[in-house]
């Protein structure tokens, strides 16, 4: 296959366990990260490494141009291993602002290169009070949240640019992650889903499923997942 797929996030907890999956259906992945040391573990899983910051707007742009890739896949997060509570004060400010400048950054590189297809990160885990499990047309909670209200407003940012812009747009709404790479061995909450089913997610909404929002998490929480049953094939469990 001569087609490439740009992954945003590439050292990530899910990039990294996404990327070995692409390669193996035949894509040449191009994988982001902002560390040259991260660089080099890229080059050796097969991946090829793009040095970027996602704020760079026009670096991001001219990589894109050249790479000409048919699919992007937004993984980007700025959180701390094991989600450090004396650290995700701060943390969930600089998410918030990589979900919304980040992203437009993003799909203005991604349709610039004339990729075809986007697939972004969301979370599953903010919805509003009311009957569960929810489907992904349930509100979320309120912007005006005195803990979640900047998140709220970073996703709903994320999800609004990636639907509406001129290509093909997937929002995946994650549950909590566990699992290699995430700093927790076990579900942290009902609704929760491990990184290799996330990965797996991610990978079928490469081919799989139309635009929108797709909940992608376990059952027994927030979230009723399935719209990424019926649309992707996904199963929770699946692992590598």
């Amino acid at each position: 296959m001569t087609e490439c797929i740009f992954l945003a996030g590439a050292s990530g907890a899910i990039g990294r366990r996404l990327a070995p999956l692409l390669l193996e259906n035949g894509w040449r992945v191009f994988g982001s990260t902002r560390s040259v040391d991260k660089a080099a573990e890229l080059k050796q899983a097969g991946v090829e490494p793009v040095v970027v910051d996602v704020f760079d707007a026009d670096a991001l742009r001219n990589h894109l141009a050249g790479i000409r890739p048919q699919v992007v896949i937004h993984q980007l997060t700025d959180l701390p291993y094991a989600l450090e509570a004396s650290q995700m004060t701060a943390a969930l400010a600089r998410n918030a602002r990589l979900r919304d400048l980040g992203t437009r950054n993003l799909v203005n590189a991604a349709v610039h290169a004339g990729a075809r297809r986007l697939i972004a990160q969301s979370i599953s885990f903010i919805y509003d009070e009311g009957a569960k499990p929810h489907p992904e047309t349930d509100p979320l909670l309120p912007v005006t949240h005195p803990v979640y209200g900047e998140t709220v407003q970073g996703v709903l940012s994320l999800e609004r640019q990636v639907v509406e812009a001129p290509l093909e747009g997937l929002v995946l709404r994650y549950g909590l992650l566990y699992g290699p790479g995430t700093g927790f061995d076990a579900p942290i909450a009902p609704g929760s889903v491990h990184v290799d089913a996330a990965a797996k997610a991610a990978e079928l909404a490469v081919t799989r499923g139309g635009r929108g929002i797709y909940n992608v998490a376990e059952s027994g929480g927030d979230a009723l997942s399935g719209k990424a049953i019926q649309a992707f094939g996904w199963d929770s469990a699946w692992r590598r």
